[in-house]
Formats: C-alpha cells, structure tokens, sequence
C-alpha cells in the first residue's frame, strides 16, 4: 500500500502530466499539440466562436494562454479550419480528426486498461464530488 502514502494532488498531477505527455508525443508526428486536438474534438460536434471555445475549454486556458486563438490560427493554416466565425472543420479538417481520433481513442483505451466501466464511473463520480467539495 505503498501508493497510499502519496496524497490525491499527487496522483492527479502525476496522471495529467502523462496523459498531456502521451497525447503531445502522439499528436506531435501530426505537427499538432493537445490543445489542437482539443478544439478540433470540440468542433467536430459543431461549430462554435473562437470565444465558446475559450469558454467551453477555459479549464485548459491559464495567464499565459488566455485563449485558443492561435490554436485555431495554426489549424486554419493547415487548412483544418473554415476561416470566418463560427468556426467549423472543414472537410480536410474531418479527415485529419477522424485520422486522429483512431490514435487518441486507442491511447484513452490504454489509460483505462484493467480498470471496469464500474470503477471509472465511480472515479469519475468521486473527482466531482471531491471538485464540488472546493466550489469547483
């Protein structure tokens, strides 16, 4: 019980350092960051203003990153998306998320390997509670 020793702080920056390092190294031989791949997962469901995206990922922005728009601007630059606002994929945009997607989905599933449906939800329910506890 060796892992018990080290608080959930611990645990949830260790995960998040190799969940951002897995997927920067994945997405990296696409010339694209998680953040890219963020914005792109989002508006593949449909298309938003450069400031929803900001607000539906502000948990992702800080100080120093105040807002997605150079993210959108290197996609746009490739062609991934259409250049007025809302902004959307475009159909090259699709291909590359839905090639893109094959990748991420199976590093996700590598994340969740031997852990049951069950014991994610119940994860998932106890890092809400615990967010919920300090008015998150």
């Amino acid at each position: 019980m060796e892992n018990m020793d080290k608080p959930i702080g611990y645990w949830i920056k260790h995960l998040h350092a190799l969940v951002e390092g897995s997927l920067d190294d994945l997405l990296a031989g696409q010339g694209v960051t998680r953040r890219h791949w963020q914005v792109m997962n989002v508006l593949f469901k449909r298309p938003r203003s450069v400031a929803d995206l900001d607000a539906e990922l502000g948990p992702f922005l800080s100080e120093e990153e105040p807002s997605l728009r150079p993210y959108v601007e290197a996609l746009r630059g490739k062609g991934w998306l259409t250049p007025a606002e809302p902004v959307d994929l475009t159909e090259e945009g699709r291909r590359a998320h839905a090639a893109l997607l094959e990748q991420v989905s199976a590093t996700r599933a590598k994340v969740t390997d031997g852990i049951s449906p069950e014991e994610y939800r119940s994860t998932i329910d106890v890092l809400t509670r615990m967010s919920a506890n300090l008015g998150g």
